[in-house]
């Protein structure tokens, strides 16, 4: 009976034993794995490439988080040019036959419609232009009864083949003097077949060939202006098209119909589309071509001269992007923000170095520099990277100034 007692003190003294040591191995176990944690979050913080934000400070920095995709992209060819029109919507207006202006209304930017007048000059050569005409017009009226009757009594040998003669060679030289004044008065707006000595006037109309808007004036009332001087431009701005400039080591990429993107440097945020339609033939002083594109669809913003920036998209492929506003550009080099780690309401986002290809439709093709990035798995911040950038440096200011 005593041995029995002895054995269950003995017994109990075991396992008490051996669950005090047991509470004390996992206290001891618990307070190694929150000591590694620690570790492992101070290692993180003081990384000099890592930013820590706390949950509030995600949301204020308005952070979103996106995965690396898969994407069909179009390689670009980055350059530059102009717009313009082709030459048949680029009209210079002159006085044929030179004059003062006596009337107009134009303006630059004034907008014209085909047939409008422009301007209205006076000059005395309008009146003997017209003076000429009536008179060339009257004896050719008589030369064409005379060679008629001449004619006549040609055929019945009554009067002599010379006389004959005569008169069909005067009227063939008056009728075409007749016929070279009436071109030149509808030259000058002036209708012949309209013109009597009862309408001969010193003042001419000048109208305008086509639609459009007046893009240069260079004259005042009163102003002498020569032949060859030209009075106004008016521009056609329906069918403006890109004049871009390809180098030459470029120029075997470009091909009929390929896309192009181009924007207003000023306006970066507006894109505007167009495509190929003529590739220049001839390579220029620069060693470039000039390549000309359609726009497709127009713009009464844009105007003829206006400076562009353009992208001309060449072939297609599949690649992991990222949407654009994912990558910060810092030192020369390009970035993303990848998350580490989200533990008790913090954030823990590595900024990593990528390579950019082609961009588009708002995603850019990147690659990264690190081979140990699986990038099906990792989460990027897609908003707010620049924020992220700024919260990097000032973490590392603080750290430099201790």
């Amino acid at each position: 009976m005593e041995f029995k007692i002895k054995y269950n003190i003995y017994k109990r003294f075991f396992y008490s034993t051996l669950l005090c040591f047991g509470v004390l191995l996992a206290g001891c176990l618990k307070d190694k794995s929150t000591a590694k944690t620690k570790e492992a979050h101070n290692d993180m913080a003081h990384d000099e490439m890592v930013v820590e934000l706390s949950d509030e400070q995600f949301k204020v920095a308005n952070i979103k988080l996106g995965k690396v995709e898969t994407k069909t992209l179009s390689n670009v060819l980055e350059v530059n040019g102009t717009l313009s029109v082709p030459p048949q919507n680029l009209i210079s207006i002159s006085a044929p036959y030179g004059g003062f202006v006596k009337s107009t209304k134009l303006l630059q930017g004034t907008k014209v419609k085909k047939g409008e007048v422009l301007v209205v000059m006076e000059a005395p050569n309008y009146v003997q232009l017209q003076q000429d005409y009536i008179e060339k017009k009257g004896t050719l009226e008589y030369l064409a009864l005379d060679f008629k009757r001449q004619e006549e009594l040609q055929k019945g040998n009554i009067n002599a083949a010379k006389q004959y003669q005569q008169a069909k060679s005067q009227y063939i030289t008056i009728k075409a003097q007749v016929k070279g004044l009436q071109e030149k008065l509808s030259i000058i707006g002036i209708d012949a077949e309209k013109l009597t000595e009862n309408n001969i006037s010193s003042k001419i109309q000048i109208h305008s060939p086509i639609n459009g808007y007046v893009s240069e004036v260079n004259v005042n009332i009163g102003k002498y202006v020569n032949p060859t001087d030209i009075m106004f431009e008016i521009i056609n701005t329906e069918h403006l098209h890109v004049e871009l400039t390809v180098f030459e080591k470029d120029i075997d990429q470009i091909k009929i119909d390929q896309k192009i993107k181009f924007f207003l440097p000023n306006k970066g945020s507006v894109t505007h589309n167009a495509s190929i339609y003529l590739i220049g033939r001839k390579i220029g002083s620069d060693r470039s071509v000039r390549v000309h594109g359609h726009l497709v669809k127009e713009d009464k913003e844009l105007l003829p001269g206006m400076f562009v920036n353009a992208e001309i998209e060449l072939e297609q492929h599949s690649t992991t992007a990222i949407s654009k506003e994912a990558i910060v550009f810092f030192e020369n080099k390009r970035y993303v923000f990848i998350l580490e780690k989200k533990d008790n309401k913090k954030y823990y986002f590595k900024m990593t170095e990528v390579q950019i290809g082609a961009t588009e439709n708002g995603y850019t093709e990147i690659s990264f520099n690190e081979e140990d990035i699986t990038i099906q798995e990792i989460q990027v911040a897609t908003s707010g990277a620049y924020s992220l950038l700024a919260a990097l440096k000032n973490k590392e200011e603080a750290e430099n100034g201790h």
